[in-house]
């Protein structure tokens, strides 16, 4: 039986792209990273590049939940300093939204998902702590 090192670094990600007789693509994607052997996912798309995005997508929701519980933080804690002053952290947050819209347009379509906090209060939101240090671009509005 072959050993599963969970401390790999070092591995391949496959994507198998296949037309389908009804016109849409299906994407396979699996990680040679992944602590369980075989595991590939199946997803559909309208085309062999939103396929693969939402292949690639998945592959990155499940990793940014293996990074997140890794870290076993405790929502929360506030870490207190000597002078009795909270601790300022650094935290990598990363905010996952997709609807399905029915709408006139693609503006109407972006226009209707911005409007109020829905995308904020329905999104899978991820936290992962850093290092202050490191070096990460956050792609999104904000950078800290």
């Amino acid at each position: 039986m072959t050993q599963i090192n969970p401390d790999r670094t070092a591995g391949t990600i496959a994507i198998d792209v296949c037309a389908q007789s009804n016109g849409q693509y299906l994407c396979q994607i699996s990680s040679s990273l992944s602590d369980r052997p075989n595991d590939t996912m199946n997803v559909y798309g309208q085309t062999k590049e939103h396929a693969i995005a939402i292949a690639l997508e998945n592959l990155a929701s499940r990793y940014r939940q293996q990074a997140e519980d890794s870290q076993n933080i405790d929502w929360d804690a506030v870490e207190i300093s000597d002078s009795g002053e909270p601790i300022e952290k650094r935290y990598h947050v990363i905010l996952h939204y997709e609807r399905i819209a029915k709408d006139e347009s693609k503006f109407e379509a972006m226009h209707n998902t911005m409007m109020g906090n829905t995308v904020v209060e329905n999104a899978k939101i991820s936290i992962i702590e850093i290092d202050p240090d490191i070096e990460i671009e956050a792609r999104g509005l904000s950078k800290y």
